[in-house]
């Protein structure tokens, strides 16, 4: 099956796309406590959990932030070959174990960055099950330009000059006397 890969001519500001959804899960909250580090009781702990303000265990924030980064890499399918930075990332709303998330990108500003790659600003929102839009920021990437305007334009070929350079022009031209 082919994958259709758009590239940064196909985008235009103001685009959106919505991604699959993902429920996360106990095991994957586990899973990311223990690759970072990250052992809060509040994100393993059931009973700690309960006596806090959230009531049952959260997922790390930083989770979210991942499966944002991961989820929108798929939709839309371009070649992105790298992430410079997020900014402004808002954590509104806290995510539960079983939530159904899903990512809306939506482009918010697209520069050409040479003959091979473009930039491009997005609003990245992680919505849960109930709609409400629990993280939110902007990333930027850069995104492949595609292969035909990518080519290099051929250098020109100098004609050759009208008359014969003698040693002597030749040495002038170098300013050697």
């Amino acid at each position: 099956m082919a994958v259709n890969i758009q590239y940064f001519e196909d985008l235009h500001v103001g685009a959106r796309w919505s991604t699959p959804s993902h429920v996360i899960t106990a095991e994957e909250v586990s899973r990311f406590a223990h690759l970072t580090g990250d052992l809060n009781p509040l994100h393993l702990d059931e009973s700690y959990a309960k006596a806090s303000p959230f009531g049952r265990p959260i997922a790390h924030g930083l989770l979210g932030l991942s499966f944002v980064a991961g989820l929108a890499s798929e939709c839309p399918k371009l070649d992105t070959i790298a992430l410079l930075g997020v900014s402004g990332w808002k954590f509104l709303r806290p995510v539960y174990y079983g939530d159904q998330l899903h990512v809306i990108s939506e482009i918010l500003d697209l520069e050409p960055n040479g003959r091979k790659r473009g930039r491009v600003i997005w609003l990245r929102q992680l919505i849960n099950q109930r709609d409400e839009v629990v993280q939110e920021g902007k990333f930027e990437t850069l995104v492949l330009r595609r292969p035909e305007v990518r080519q290099p334009v051929p250098a020109k070929i100098a004609p050759p000059p009208a008359e014969p350079l003698t040693d002597v022009k030749a040495m002038n031209l170098l300013n050697f006397e």
